[in-house]
């Protein structure tokens, strides 16, 4: 018996590609998650992408937020260090000298 092939209309495609953007998860997450063949989203996402700036997560580019988030871990960690080096001086000139 032959298993009959399920038909999506234009606007599920285009919201299911909408979520896949907007998702943390990796697509055979997202594919097994909605029961759709990875392949097929891989499609949709060619032909219904909306945010051509918006990088793929697997080609190497992050998301803008994950960007983002990146930047300012960074930066927190460039305080820590300062922060650190200024403790280490403020012990070095308090010392008495003789």
């Amino acid at each position: 018996m032959k298993e009959q092939r399920k038909s999506y209309s234009q606007e599920f495609k285009e919201n299911a590609v909408k979520y896949i953007q907007e998702q943390v998860k990796s697509l055979p997450e997202i594919a097994e998650e909605m029961n759709i063949p990875i392949g097929t989203l891989r499609q949709w996402m060619g032909k219904y992408r909306k945010f051509p700036d918006e990088p793929f997560v697997g080609s190497g580019h992050l998301r803008s937020q994950d960007q983002l988030n990146k930047e300012k871990d960074q930066e927190i960690a460039d305080l820590k260090e300062e922060i650190a080096i200024l403790k280490k001086a403020m012990h070095i000139f308090s010392k008495e000298r003789n």
